[in-house]
């Protein structure tokens, strides 16, 4: 479909004889305004035959309406005719848009070719254009009806302001409406720290990049929750889960955002995961993950408390307290994450530490 800019550069074309007959009309005279606009109008498509070497239909149109309705104007000596006619080319554009979108031959669509070449668009891109395409239409045939019920009921300096300024102050209202719809939908960019093998940070770099580069270490926390009964809770994670999915985990696993400290997401994590805040936890240890695409070092954490655990439905399959050293027997090994069981045995040297068994 042609482009927004190359639409509004179009319509302006057209405007342009009907803001000098404006101009002059309001200066010099309503039969002097209509010849200096069938001039403008035929020294338009002269001036673009001469650029182009051909003639765009477009202005062709436009040009032939200027001198119709204008010579009609002349001998008829009113002006009326001259009035309607950017009602009618716009009208032409919303029988246009009213065919594509109304009936199975979408027009607009064939004309994209002509602009875009091979180049082929994904269906969501067709979609917002399904809709671009209705919402133009019914907002330029208000306009036009406007247009026309200005141009017989109204004055000369409201059908001007209707016919000219209004058509571009529509035009800028949608371009920026959809812009700003456009950035609503965008996916927001979910920036990691990177850090060196020291663990300290050293740049940044959104979430996707970090999963496809292994030259960048990026942090992820684990938290092991136990009750004061001595039961650790295991976190069931989602069945379409990037890692491990199904499987039984640590209470709280997450990534660090940008500018947060390894504590920080601890506590945000535990909120967005479990609803749980305010609690101690304690560091237990850091190793590092080396993936087929990723590298990540991880920072695990332990923490004792009663605090009332309710997993968030939409970050969790659920989850409860198991004894631990019956964990592997009652769940099943195969369904436990591997990230569990490389830390099974640091949890029963903590177990053991903490409730001396």
């Amino acid at each position: 479909m042609m482009d927004k800019a190359a639409f509004i550069r179009q319509m302006a074309i057209g405007l342009l004889p009907l803001l000098v007959f404006i101009f002059v009309d309001e200066f010099i005279g309503t039969k002097e305004g209509l010849i200096v606009a069938i001039i403008t109008g035929i020294a338009q498509l002269g001036y673009f035959y001469l650029k182009k070497k051909t003639i765009e239909k477009f202005v062709l149109v436009d040009t032939a309406l200027i001198v119709a309705l204008g010579g009609i104007s002349l001998i008829s000596h009113n002006d009326l005719f001259f009035k309607i006619k950017p009602g009618l080319i716009e009208l032409i554009l919303v029988i246009v848009l009213g065919i594509s979108v109304f009936t199975p031959r979408n027009l607009i669509f064939a004309m994209q070719k002509r602009y875009l070449g091979d180049v082929k668009l994904e269906e969501s891109q067709l979609d917002f254009m399904r809709k671009s395409l209705k919402l133009y239409f019914w907002i330029f045939l208000a306009h036009t009806v406007l247009v026309f019920y200005s141009a017989f009921y109204m004055s000369k300096e409201a059908w001007a302001f209707i016919s000219t300024a209004l058509f571009y102050i529509i035009m800028g209202l949608l371009v920026v409406a959809q812009l700003v719809m456009a950035k609503m939908k965008r996916p927001k960019v979910e920036w990691l720290p990177v850090l060196n093998e020291e663990g300290n940070v050293i740049g940044k770099a959104p979430r996707e990049v970090c999963k496809k580069d292994k030259s960048l270490i990026y942090p992820v926390i684990r938290l092991h929750i136990f009750n004061s009964n001595g039961q650790i809770f295991l976190q069931k994670r989602l069945p379409n889960a990037a890692t491990q999915p199904g499987k039984w985990d640590a209470a709280v696993a997450g990534h660090v955002v940008f500018g947060e400290t390894i504590e920080q997401a601890v506590m945000r994590e535990s909120m967005e995961e479990l609803h749980i805040s305010g609690f101690e936890f304690f560091p237990l240890e850091k190793r590092m993950f080396y993936g087929e695409t990723t590298t990540a070092m991880i920072f695990i954490f332990g923490a004792v408390t009663d605090l009332e655990i309710r997993p968030d439905a939409k970050e969790t399959a659920g989850g409860r307290f198991y004894n631990l050293y019956s964990v592997k027997n009652v769940v099943g090994e195969e369904n436990l994450s591997a990230g569990f069981l490389q830390e099974y045995s640091l949890l029963i040297k903590l177990h053991k530490k903490i409730f001396k068994h």
